[in-house]
């Protein structure tokens, strides 16, 4: 049994980009790179074929990267919209990193980078969403973790402060508690 190959989108800040990530990524025989030119293209294809991955630039013209990931996550006209997304961008600031979060954005690499780093961190997308994807319920990105409220722990001034191990080898050259020498 075969398995089918692995699709990817890329959606960059400028072609130049694109066709480098496109050449490293489809060195990988179980992906099946296609690149785009612009979010309506994407969209577009999005609307009649399933994609497993996005790799999306934040430095590109038009909609911000987060604005278009929100967007896909609550069409229901996609085909695919829980899948992983990671983002290029040339620094990170903390508005960003909230709106990438908040958007269901996985992970973001900061630009310069090696087209090869990119290429490893889609494999691992890719291999823990198949995992997740056959065992869960289906994919979960960092927008839907922690949800369920949970009281905080809260400390326990009876509890001991020790714990109940007993040493295989311990040592008797000090005492193993204050105020307590070992025995002879």
């Amino acid at each position: 049994m075969t398995l089918r190959p692995k699709t990817v989108a890329i959606l960059a800040a400028n072609p130049a980009l694109t066709s480098v990530l496109t050449m490293v990524l489809a060195g990988d025989t179980r992906l099946r790179v296609r690149p785009f030119e612009s979010e309506t293209e994407l969209f577009a294809y999005m609307r009649i074929a399933p994609l497993d991955m996005l790799v999306v630039d934040f430095d590109r013209e038009g909609r911000p990267a987060y604005e278009m990931v929100e967007a896909i996550r609550l069409d229901p006209r996609f085909v695919s919209r829980e899948l992983p997304v990671i983002a290029l961008t040339r620094s990170i600031t903390p508005p960003m990193r909230h709106q990438a979060i908040s958007a269901g954005i996985d992970e973001v690499l900061v630009k310069p980078m090696s087209p090869r780093h990119l290429l490893q961190r889609v494999q691992a997308r890719l291999i823990n969403r198949s995992v997740v994807g056959l065992l869960g319920s289906g994919y979960r990105g960092p927008e839907r973790r922690d949800r369920v409220p949970m009281p905080k722990p809260q400390p326990n001034h009876a509890r001991r402060s020790t714990d109940n191990v007993v040493p295989l080898f311990p040592d008797r050259r000090k005492p193993m508690h204050p105020g307590l020498e070992p025995l002879a």
